[in-house]
């Protein structure tokens, strides 16, 4: 058996040494398999993160919220997969201590980060559908930008704290077969409650009053009441709610099964947790899939970034509406 654990219970990380496969053309195909998922989530979100960096019509407040995202699931394909999944093709543990830590704060720091910047998403969905003409007035790229550093910087230091004063000597364990790492019973608890309980409390609660708020804005342009700026400012918000609404669903799906089984893991066979963390660090790959079927504008950058017009003159100024 072979799989990475981990546990919000104790937010464990575990790892255990499987047989290797005894089929070598199985095993070199497995490997490939395995590489692929991680080369597409590196490549798909660094696209992601070259079209809104670069091209200045893409500077907006949502974009730089899905830039930020876009930035933890890089992290998620080039760090964390290959770890994580390298389980599925070597038969033990066999980076050392440091890696170990440095995989475990990477995890728990982009996990958290990833579920915050979806709950930000909701948010900004929130207030832009609510009242358009006051969020274009009030909130700006800098503002953005400052929010997203404020929560980057604090997450990782909550991480950083979070492993210190658990002791992280004490409670990293090394041994030939695995690389793992136990919270204490307190600090679990308010790990809980920080990276899942509050986020996804946001995500829903603010969800919720968007769908709300769009269908009342429905009802309004069907009866012809608002003049056409506003009908189109609130048409324009209702399908930008649309497309995240599917990355939020999409992301929920990935995740809340996940906790759900950790919080009752004594009771389930482990493999189910293993299988259920593929699936969250999977979200990272699907994200950009997401983007290029629902985001004409991500389509057409990727169009001007592969035939490599990205490099004329003036790139960034082109239209990408």
């Amino acid at each position: 058996m072979n799989f990475m654990e981990v546990n919000q219970s104790d937010r464990c990380v575990q790892f255990f040494c499987p047989e290797r496969t005894k089929s070598t053309a199985a095993y070199v195909s497995f490997y490939l398999c395995v590489a692929a998922v991680a080369l597409l989530t590196v490549c798909g979100n660094l696209l992601i993160i070259i079209s809104v960096c670069h091209f200045k019509q893409l500077h907006t407040p949502t974009n730089m919220l899905i830039l930020s995202l876009a930035v933890s699931d890089f992290f998620v394909g080039l760090f964390i997969m290959p770890l994580h999944l390298s389980r599925l093709t070597e038969s033990c543990w066999i980076f050392g201590t440091t890696l170990c830590l440095f995989f475990v704060l990477i995890t728990f720091s982009v996990t958290g980060i990833s579920i915050y910047n979806v709950a930000l998403i909701a948010i900004d969905r929130y207030f832009a559908i609510s009242n358009p003409f006051l969020y274009i007035e009030k909130v700006s790229v800098s503002k953005t930008c400052l929010v997203i550093w404020s929560m980057w910087f604090l997450l990782t230091s909550y991480t950083s704290a979070l492993l210190y004063f658990n002791g992280a000597s004490t409670g990293l364990i090394m041994c030939p077969e695995q690389c793992v790492f136990v919270l204490h019973e307190i600090w679990s608890l308010v790990d809980l409650v920080v990276v899942f309980v509050l986020p996804c409390s946001a995500i829903i609660i603010f969800y919720a009053m968007v769908f709300v708020i769009a269908r009342k804005h429905a009802t309004a342009i069907a009866q012809s009441k608002t003049s056409k700026n506003m009908a189109d400012s609130m048409k324009s918000e209702r399908k930008a709610a649309k497309v995240l609404s599917i990355l939020v669903v999409v992301f929920v799906a990935c995740l809340f099964p996940y906790f759900v089984n950790t919080l009752i893991s004594n009771a389930i066979e482990s493999q189910s947790i293993y299988n259920l963390s593929i699936l969250v660090y999977l979200n990272s790959t699907i994200n950009p899939l997401i983007y290029a079927l629902f985001y004409p504008w991500f389509r057409k950058c990727l169009k001007i970034i592969l035939t490599l017009q990205i490099f004329q003159t003036d790139s960034a100024l082109m239209n990408v509406h």
